[in-house]
């Protein structure tokens, strides 16, 4: 069982929250991480800053942005993940884009990942079709790489990322990017269950999800919630961001372990 993978032991429903490593800059993500953790939080993604997001919807591309004008490097974050993960014990995981890792170098960059105490890889522009090679790569080195679904998936693309995804499986509520939604789609049962008929994996939802309540419907029917925009957001407007994460973490926290009680 792997580090991710433990997590979810016993029906535990998981809180993973994301953020830009490098902003507002690095000693503020020294702080906020074990923070996070302390909160709540299961696991915590490490958003590597790159010059073309696809994926990512305005907020986290202008964190990224940012992070990228004060020199923050995939080196300066491997560092720093190293740094973080001497402080808490819940699972790191990358998120990034294949270029950066391409770059890098894979059997370099994976193993930098394990050295630095890197949990898991989630990469949203490498296919599954393309990802044989770092999929190997990644279990030498005892790291999880975890693909992604959407709504729009086909049932042999579900098959295919259940044969493959390791740690969890994280599945977009919507089409289209991230970012901090005022509701979620009404189909995301539907499009949860399809894959649950499929996949053995954990299933997370990220993409849009803001509010307690939101992650409330989301745990009902999934094993985890992801939220990134949202705390992003909280840093970029409030000075005293921490005292503010930390209490949005805890409703979430709570909502997550109501919703687990309420079930058994």
């Amino acid at each position: 069982m792997s580090h991710i993978t433990s997590v979810f032991s016993q029906g535990h429903k998981a809180l993973i929250a994301y953020i830009t490593v490098g902003y507002p800059s690095i000693e503020d993500t020294l702080k906020v991480v074990p923070f996070l953790a302390s909160s709540g939080c299961d696991i915590v993604e490490l958003g590597i800053p790159f010059s073309d997001p696809l994926a990512d919807g305005a907020t986290i591309q202008k964190a990224s942005f940012y992070a990228l004008e004060n020199g923050v490097t995939p080196q300066l974050c491997l560092n720093t993940a190293k740094e973080l993960s001497q402080k808490i014990e819940i699972p790191l995981v990358f998120m990034t884009y294949f270029n950066p890792v391409f770059s890098y170098g894979l059997q370099e960059f994976c193993g930098a990942c394990a050295s630095s105490g890197v949990s898991g890889l989630i990469i949203p522009d490498l296919p599954p079709e393309e990802g044989s090679e770092l999929e190997t790569i990644t279990q030498r080195q005892g790291l999880d790489l975890i693909y992604l679904l959407a709504p729009t998936s086909t049932k042999e693309r579900i098959e295919l990322i259940a044969q493959k995804s390791r740690g969890f499986i994280y599945l977009v509520s919507v089409t289209g990017v991230t970012g901090a939604r005022d509701r979620l789609p009404t189909d995301l049962e539907v499009f949860v269950n399809r894959v649950k008929q499929i996949a053995k994996q954990p299933l997370c939802v990220g993409f849009g999800i803001s509010t307690s309540e939101q992650a409330r419907r989301v745990v009902r029917i999934a094993d985890g919630v992801i939220v990134g925009s949202r705390i992003i957001q909280l840093i970029e407007t409030d000075d005293n961001f921490m005292s503010t994460i930390g209490n949005f973490i805890k409703e979430l926290r709570q909502a997550l372990d109501e919703t687990s009680r309420e079930e058994r």
